[in-house]
């Protein structure tokens, strides 16, 4: 059995699984009431554990920003969570703790039990407030160089936008759709991405400009990928993939002016199954895997 935690700015997510289920879910306000979110961390590490009917083979745990190259803590995650830079969950636990980016485990939970389940080279999007990713090649999660792979809402989609993202990138995939940027790219009109969808349904003409625009500039990050990286699968997570059809319809229709269908051959795109629990069942799928 493997314990699972996913740390959010606003929720703690966690999870207790067994060689192919979830057993049990667990949520906890990321402050608790405490003076330190380490300690809600603990807190949930403690309750999973009482479920426990076996052995705990290993501890997961997922986060934003940079692992190190022993995934045993986050090197680089600066602006939020103000102590999470360095920090050894081992220590806290008392245990050895596998730790990966939160847009890692939420590829290693699509790639072991959810829509990516036996794919071997995929590419996943993250689309929320910002827009992050993963890249799983021959059946393994590819951290790269500094931990850093998969950041795919920083590659560039429109190089004459004058405004650069937090990497430096102009015109970025992230700014291009990441909720974020949302009331800059409307003008004000919208904040909110479910918002501009319900209005986009409606026929609203600015919000159909707004929203097709981002899908136009996601279809082109989408390609470009597949050009470079020539998955077998592109799954798409995230609070904005929730549009479903009214992502996936437009989508598809700028996908079919711009992919590259060699012998008519197209890269299939499938919404991502597992969703506010994606990042905890990674962590503790990878901890099963690495610990």
């Amino acid at each position: 059995m493997n314990i699972g935690i996913d740390i959010g700015g606003t929720f703690i997510k966690g999870v207790l699984i067994n060689q192919d289920k979830v057993i049990k879910k667990t949520t906890r306000d990321t402050m608790d009431g405490s003076d330190r979110w380490q300690d809600s961390v603990a807190l949930v590490y403690e309750e999973l554990s009482q479920e426990l009917t076996g052995k705990l083979d290993g501890v997961g745990l997922s986060a934003p920003g940079l692992a190190d190259a022993d995934n045993q803590k986050i090197i680089c995650m600066p602006g939020r969570l103000q102590g999470l830079e360095q920090f050894d969950w081992s220590d806290l636990l008392g245990r050895p703790v596998a730790v990966l980016n939160d847009a890692h485990a939420a590829l290693v939970a699509e790639s072991n039990w959810g829509v990516a389940e036996a794919v071997k080279n995929v590419v996943m999007l993250t689309l929320g407030t910002g827009v992050g990713g993963g890249l799983l090649i021959n059946g393994q999660l590819h951290q790269g160089f500094l931990q850093r792979a998969g950041h795919l809402g920083h590659i560039c989609v429109d190089a004459a936008a004058g405004d650069r993202d937090i990497t430096g990138v102009s015109g970025s995939l992230e700014d291009a759709i990441g909720e974020a940027t949302l009331n800059k790219r409307s003008l004000g009109k919208f904040s909110c991405t479910s918002d501009l969808v319900e209005a986009y349904r409606a026929g609203d003409t600015w919000a159909t400009y707004v929203w097709l625009t981002a899908i136009r500039k996601l279809a082109l990050g989408v390609v470009s990928l597949c050009n470079t990286m020539s998955p077998d699968l592109v799954v798409l997570a995230g609070g904005i993939a929730g549009a479903r059809e009214y992502l996936l319809g437009p989508l598809s229709t700028f996908m079919e002016l711009y992919e590259w269908r060699v012998n008519g051959h197209s890269t299939p795109i499938k919404l991502a199954q597992f969703k506010e629990f994606a990042g905890a069942t990674g962590a503790a799928l990878f901890a099963q895997s690495n610990l």
